[in-house]
């Protein structure tokens, strides 16, 4: 069976092609344009979208060494996302269904979120824990089996991605923050400032980035122009540590309520390198 994949949710246009499993091509865009702004803006994203969105298919479908007639279903992201933005492929990939007369499959995005890992590792059994850690959300999930899903941590105000734009934007770096607070903070002293780890009277699960968010503003309001570019490593390595620290505590509080051993981590933010070294030394213990 083969499947062409559309995904314009936020600020990547990307289609992929599957044959029975196997990734044959993966094309991916990303819109450099918001860059300037700071931040992702919903109107351009729809526009660059309807622009790039096309050849991108046509070049997945070139380098899987098909035809559009070789297709078995077409399968695009529904949701969570950028309302413009999603449609712009949910309208070309249901003309595409239409015209081709083969069956069309909305995905969700959240849910690709917490199957992503078993593309590489296929035997992962249920039930699972997926940390799922983007620039819009932050959750925690038990996975059961497919389409049997329990929520156990939310965000209650900021996700963990946004954090990082937030602090890359107080520090001078550009957007996205994630990546360019990470490579400030590999020469720095993350125990140079004392970020709070945030706690919730309300819930022990959910997560809290508002109050992390406005230390570090005040952190450096408190400084010069030439004091925070002199301390800037030291600044992005420890709010990175209290964001992480944040997380992984969130994740072994829902660890050990649930007691499944299972964990997988997904998102944008999962890449960070930091992160994933700290994840490594949590699973060991």
């Amino acid at each position: 069976m083969i499947v062409l994949g559309i995904e314009t949710s936020c600020d990547e246009t990307s289609a992929a092609v599957i044959e029975d499993g196997l990734l044959k091509s993966n094309v991916v865009l990303s819109q450099e344009i918001h860059r300037e702004y700071g931040g992702v803006v919903p109107e351009i994203a729809s526009r660059e979208h309807e622009v790039q969105l096309t050849s991108i298919i046509e070049m997945a479908i070139e380098r899987a060494s098909i035809s559009k007639l070789n297709l078995d279903a077409i399968a695009v992201t529904y949701g969570a996302g950028l309302m413009g933005a999603l449609l712009v492929g949910l309208n070309l990939a249901k003309g595409l269904a239409i015209g081709l007369d083969i069956p069309f499959l909305g995905v969700n995005h959240m849910e690709g979120h917490l199957f992503a890992n078993m593309i590489d590792n296929p035997q992962m059994e249920y039930p699972f824990l997926c940390m799922l850690v983007s620039g819009g959300h932050t959750q925690i999930w038990s996975v059961d089996s497919f389409g049997e899903y329990t929520l156990f941590s939310n965000t209650v105000d900021d996700a963990a991605g946004e954090a990082f734009d937030k602090g890359a934007r107080i520090l001078g770096l550009k957007y996205p923050g994630g990546p360019e607070i990470q490579r400030e903070a590999m020469g720095g002293n993350p125990d140079k400032y004392n970020f709070p780890r945030p706690r919730l009277k309300r819930s022990e699960y959910d997560f809290s980035f508002s109050g992390l968010k406005t230390a570090i503003l005040y952190t450096c309001k408190k400084m010069t122009d030439d004091e925070i570019l002199q301390n800037r490593s030291d600044i992005a390595a420890s709010y990175q540590e209290a964001i992480i620290d944040t997380l992984l505590k969130k994740l072994k509080k829902v660890h050990q309520k649930t007691n499944i051993q299972k964990i997988s981590v997904a998102g944008g933010v999962a890449a960070n390198s930091r992160f994933r070294e700290k994840a490594s030394d949590l699973s060991e213990k």
